[in-house]
């Protein structure tokens, strides 16, 4: 076991800094970072120093060494469009995607495992059909096309809910929540069920393949001949084997909630890392696109670490391999 994490942990460490020079790279040939901050009427003397002044006259590997060193940190520098650290930009936008993908998140997974579990149980009836139709919508339809169809429908139309902003929030610490005011979750249903849409109709597929599988293994056919219930087959011993690459896949869709919100964000006017994202692109922030890519490789290598760490620990057979192969 401690070989497996410190094996996770090695590779994680790879990653992230193949993700750092990767990010580097942006400071070195998208725009000049000089130029934004002083303009197009600088002199000479000018761009010498503030180019000493921020390290861009040193040797390759030496910026690169200082920058890996800062982003451990959390230090990205200054913003170049909003002239406000990086670090606290992305921490005032951090609470509002995060939000937003969890509740994303917990839709998908209430909703999406009943509904694998019952296309899977009864493939023949009206309703299970019905089910593999929106799962194929859902599946087809592009993110922005979901949320503008949702605005239209619910936010113009019916005015049931709002179609831009976050809401109220109350200051928690340095975080800031919506989950704790009706007008917060009042503006958070909308975005979070375009958002969940495709990661239903993945998870209710996924459960509908792995569920039909398992039904058919040997152990569920001796399950049935010792006169075992229907409830206690499907309930107590398929769908718990089900879940465990279910746990995997939902892991990782996690993080992919968090690293392309940004089309949601951006219908929805969310005030998250992802629309933060878009206007540093807008005007060439590289300080902000770097601290962003950072940021979500972060979280994708923990996530993937924790679900590496909690696959070992759920299935036995990967602990009864490593011992075996040990």
């Amino acid at each position: 076991m401690i070989a497996f994490v410190l094996r996770r942990l090695i590779q994680s460490v790879i990653v992230m800094i193949a993700v750092a020079f990767i990010s580097f790279l942006l400071f070195q040939y998208v725009g000049d970072p000089v130029s934004f901050l002083l303009g197009q009427d600088a002199t000479p003397e000018e761009i010498r120093e503030m180019r000493s002044a921020l390290g861009l006259d040193q040797p390759f590997f030496v910026q690169f060494w200082h920058f890996l060193g800062n982003a451990v940190q959390g230090d990205f520098g200054m913003s170049l469009r909003q002239a406000a650290k990086v670090s606290g930009l992305i921490g005032e936008r951090f609470p509002a995607t995060l939000e937003l993908a969890l509740v994303a998140a917990l839709l998908a997974l209430v909703i999406g495992i009943p509904m694998g579990v019952y296309t899977a149980l009864r493939r023949g009836s009206f309703m299970s059909q019905v089910f593999m139709g929106i799962s194929l919508l859902g599946v087809s339809l592009p993110t922005f096309l979901i949320g503008i169809l949702l605005i239209l429908v619910f936010a113009v139309g019916l005015g049931w809910f709002p179609s831009f902003g976050r809401g109220d929030t109350v200051q928690l610490g340095w975080w800031s929540t919506g989950l704790l005011t009706v007008d917060g979750w009042h503006h958070i249903v909308l975005p979070a069920i375009t958002l969940a849409i495709f990661q239903l109709t993945l998870i209710m597929r996924l459960v509908r393949a792995e569920m039909l599988e398992v039904l058919r293994t040997d152990y569920i056919k001796f399950a049935r001949a010792r006169g075992l219930s229907n409830r206690a087959i499907h309930f107590g011993h398929a769908l718990k084997n089900t879940l465990v690459p279910v746990m995997t896949i939902t892991g990782l869709q996690l993080g992919g909630l968090i690293a392309f919100a940004i089309i949601t964000e951006s219908v929805f006017q969310w005030p998250g890392m992802g629309l933060l994202f878009i206007q540093a692109v807008t005007f060439a922030d590289i300080p902000v696109m770097a601290a962003y890519l950072c940021l979500v490789a972060l979280i994708f290598v923990v996530i993937n670490l924790v679900v590496d760490l909690l696959y070992f620990v759920v299935d036995p057979r990967l602990r009864v391999g490593k011992a075996g192969g040990h």
